[in-house]
């Protein structure tokens, strides 16, 4: 009976952190309402804007979000969150606004580009990037 215990309690914890863990990597990412209305300040089918974006995204996203934006970059396995494809349409039905807060202010292993990115123009061309991705 001992040895009984012994073993399920362990099992127990690795369940219950499991869980928790599952939990947090599908929890919906809030994005303020006001951040969701927000237009793009520039013509986000530009190929200027485009090109400036795919440069960005070699640089910043790609090694997790993979080169076709498939979720399926060389860091992407060793993530403890899912990584979401651009084509996913959990993705495409998002507005503008949200793409850009998200990029903005990162979560969790997600970075935040607010910073890195300080460029305004440059943060909305990652995100028509990813958009072309999507397409």
């Amino acid at each position: 009976m001992r040895f009984f215990a012994m073993m399920i309690i362990p099992a127990l914890a690795f369940i219950f952190v499991l869980g928790n863990n599952v939990t947090a990597q599908t929890k919906a990412w809030a994005v303020p309402a006001a951040d969701k209305a927000v237009k793009a300040p520039v013509k986000m089918t530009d190929q200027p804007l485009i090109d400036n974006g795919k440069e960005l995204y070699a640089k910043h996203c790609k090694s997790c979000h993979g080169a076709k934006g498939l979720g399926d970059g060389p860091k992407a396995a060793a993530m403890k969150s899912k990584i979401i494809s651009f084509k996913d349409p959990a993705f495409t039905g998002q507005t503008d606004g949200e793409i850009y807060y998200k990029t903005n202010k990162g979560r969790d292993e997600m970075p935040g580009y607010e910073k890195k990115i300080p460029d305004a123009n440059d943060r909305w061309a990652l995100v028509a990037y990813m958009r072309f991705l999507g397409k």
